[in-house]
């Protein structure tokens, strides 16, 4: 693994997370208006004091650095399926694609995300042998199948009913 600047614990355990807490605290405390209107040097000196106690113990400042990557990589997760979603779901003049489309279209891109991930963090195999060569496989399967079959007639159900002819 390359070792970076931002890497050493100085930086990762100290200044990082008091530069989060310090920004989170200021902006809540500034956007609440709690201390008061326009009282943005108090808040300050707030945001300072909790970010300063915050790295005076190990206990917060290491769950804030473990949970600080796992956030990250949600984000971008999301943000790659928001991103094919939003192709997918334009809205322009001419669009041919119809509203069952574009949901199937969602639902496939979905999955190709979720598979992306699983990919990306080593996970994919695991996953696909415990759904192809493992013990329970063709249980697992069954039960997929099953809860598409229902979530279908649900579906159905749902999109026929409560037309009512005049």
């Amino acid at each position: 693994m390359v070792e970076t600047i931002f890497s050493e614990p100085i930086i990762r355990d100290i200044i990082l997370p008091f530069l989060l807490v310090f920004t989170l605290v200021f902006a809540i405390l500034d956007k609440t208006k709690l201390l008061g209107e326009g009282k943005r040097q108090i808040n300050a000196i707030v945001s300072f004091v909790i970010s300063i106690m915050l790295v005076g113990f190990s206990y917060p400042t290491g769950i804030i650095v473990k949970l600080v990557p796992f956030l990250v990589v949600c984000i971008v997760v999301l943000f790659v399926f928001m991103l094919i979603y939003g192709f997918i779901s334009g809205k322009k003049e001419g669009d041919v694609l119809n509203k069952g489309l574009k949901i199937a279209l969602g639902i496939i891109f979905g999955f190709a995300v979720i598979v992306a991930v699983l990919w990306a963090t080593g996970a994919w195999n695991s996953v696909y042998n415990a759904l192809v060569e493992g013990q329970y496989a063709g249980k697992i399967w069954f039960n997929i199948l099953l809860l598409a079959i229902i979530g279908g007639a649900i579906a159905v159900v749902l999109s026929s009913g409560g037309k009512k002819k005049e």
